[in-house]
């Protein structure tokens, strides 16, 4: 009979299977109903833990255990753009790589702050938010969305207009029908009507002093920090807490065992992991979610900034 060690054992395959390599990231081109509108078709969305709010059916996702959050991500060339949108659960973005500027109010006006490598960004429910790739190369933003299910999309009105212009039509269930590509609306198949003026009207407006406190930048929290969650710079219900870790060479940080889901997210560098027995090596863009219950050290032999997400701590039934 296998002792309780053994029984809670996890292979190194089963561990590596906990990794989504960036390297190995499979991307949907046309995930979301402005993804044939000039400027927007180049951008690629990933989802890398969780179903995510994309709106096509065929969407890779790599993880599908249920974390209480979702991990998602977006790769733009230059000038790209994400049309302007809410969601009705919180998104946070942290940036990988490239030079972004976040646009918010309906038309992207009311405020815009820009953000470098290793900047975060927590944009508030209900709020139109838009983003551009205003660096000179590919870029990559992490997405951290709260809930498990975390929603639909809501459209800026003029979105709906420039869709349909280029063969997208997005249904009530939040599906996306490719006419152009020889999809056919049924019988049964209702268009989800454009977002109001009303329903728009209705939105956060933020002002640009407000926005730039949704901003925590990269060189304000050298080591260890919280930038997300209680007593933190960020401090709003998130549904999750957000910390960053800068390691030097030779660093050790040591990631306690826990019942809250808890992933790595590599933003620079490379970082060794050992956990439950086995050893990972995690590079730039690399997504590790750490066993629930199992403790995960990180070492490195050079500079690495690596993001922690962790969830809420399952409630006790009858507590």
């Amino acid at each position: 009979m296998a002792t309780t060690a053994e029984a809670n054992a996890i292979t190194a395959a089963e561990l590596q299977r906990r990794v989504v390599r960036y390297a190995e990231l499979v991307p949907c081109y046309n995930a979301f109903i402005d993804t044939r509108t000039p400027g927007s078709e180049a951008k690629e969305n990933f989802t890398i833990i969780g179903p995510g709010v994309s709106e096509n059916p065929a969407q890779y996702v790599h993880i599908a255990e249920p974390h209480g959050f979702n991990i998602g991500g977006a790769r733009q060339p230059p000038h790209c753009v994400n049309s302007q949108h809410s969601h009705d659960s919180a998104e946070v973005f942290v940036v990988m790589t490239g030079k972004w500027r976040f646009d918010l109010g309906e038309d992207g006006t009311d405020a815009q702050v820009e953000l470098a490598p290793g900047d975060v960004v927590s944009l508030p429910v209900r709020t139109f938010r838009g983003f551009t790739n205003i660096g000179s190369e590919p870029g990559f933003l992490f997405a951290v969305l709260g809930d498990d299910d975390p929603g639909r999309v809501t459209w800026a009105p003029t979105v709906f207009a420039m869709a349909r212009d280029y063969g997208l039509v997005l249904l009530e269930n939040g599906r996306l029908v490719d006419t152009a590509s020889g999809e056919r609306l049924g019988p049964d198949m209702a268009p989800m009507p454009p977002t109001s003026a009303a329903t728009a009207d209705a939105m956060r407006r933020v002002t640009p002093r407000e926005a730039e406190g949704f901003v925590v930048r990269a060189h304000t929290a050298p080591g260890a920090a919280v930038l997300i969650g209680d007593n933190a710079p960020i401090n709003w219900p998130h549904g999750f807490a957000v910390s960053r870790l800068v390691l030097a060479g030779g660093d050790r940080h040591v990631l306690a065992a826990s019942d809250a889901a808890q992933v790595l997210l590599v933003q620079a560098g490379a970082a060794g992991c050992r956990c439950a027995g086995h050893d990972l090596l995690l590079g730039a863009g690399d997504t590790f979610t750490v066993p629930r219950g199992r403790d995960a050290a990180i070492e490195t032999s050079d500079r690495a900034v690596v993001f922690l997400v962790t969830g809420k701590t399952p409630a006790v039934p009858g507590a």
